[in-house]
């Protein structure tokens, strides 16, 4: 029920967003400084008393295990996640990861998906978790700014996922290295009112299954003899061009 976020700017993100914090782990210079005490006033204002700890970097880095990023840990509580059908209600442009597990891609991609305009983020079950303290921190806190949530556990992704986002009027892009792919500037990709980007696993990309329901399966072309973007990279190309393409 809880998760934790790291440094100034990703905590003041959090808060903005209305997330509770539980208790704040700083180092005294950082409770010194000006943006230790916009965080110590927000906090006030938001929740009233919480426990502040404080310690020097070296105590802190003992306690936690690493070396903190601008000294500073909160430890927040974890809102239940929406539905579905709620995040994706009033939607155009959303991205969709497919067993994503790295926390590192997952936060980039948020960034991406964030900075670039897209409505929403929605993860299969076997995604590491956006709130996860590293994936939290690449992406600068953006998590707390977009919308996302998880398919259900219980829902089987590659047929009744699938299916629900056509059921909302989605149509839907499966980014793979296939040579019958669409480009990903192909106009009529662009002209769909409503369209599902689906990024897949690092290594492997998208299942075949999920490849084969989609709607569109897209890829951005290579030089050089390069066979694929990381996927995090990936998402930067395919989501400016979809969400940019699309705005009037």
């Amino acid at each position: 029920g809880l998760f934790i976020a790291e440094s100034p700017n990703v905590i003041l993100r959090a808060l903005a967003a209305g997330y509770e914090p539980l208790s704040l782990l700083m180092e005294q210079r950082e409770a010194d400084s000006e943006k230790g005490r916009e965080i110590l006033g927000r906090i006030a204002e938001v929740s009233g008393e919480i426990p502040v700890y404080v310690a020097s970097n070296e105590v802190l880095s003992e306690i936690s295990g690493f070396k903190l990023a601008r000294g500073m840990l909160c430890a927040m509580h974890r809102p239940a996640l929406p539905g579905i059908d709620e995040i994706c209600k009033n939607a155009r442009r959303i991205a969709v990861l497919e067993n994503v597990v790295n926390p590192t891609n997952i936060g980039a991609i948020f960034r991406s998906a964030a900075a670039l305009g897209m409505d929403a983020v929605l993860l299969t079950p076997g995604c590491s978790n956006p709130l996860y303290r590293r994936a939290i921190r690449v992406s600068m806190g953006t998590v707390f700014q977009i919308p996302w949530t998880f398919f259900d556990e219980k829902t089987e992704w590659k047929t009744e996922g699938i299916r629900s986002l056509k059921a909302m009027g989605f149509k839907t892009a499966a980014m793979a290295l296939r040579e019958d792919s669409f480009d990903i500037d192909d106009p009529h990709l662009m002209a769909e009112e409503k369209l599902a980007v689906v990024l897949g696993t690092e290594g492997d990309g998208l299942a075949s299954e999920t490849i084969a329901d989609c709607d569109y399966t897209v890829k951005i072309p290579m030089a050089h003899g390069v066979d694929s973007l990381n996927v995090a990279a990936a998402s930067a190309v395919a989501l400016q061009l979809v969400v940019n393409t699309h705005r009037p």
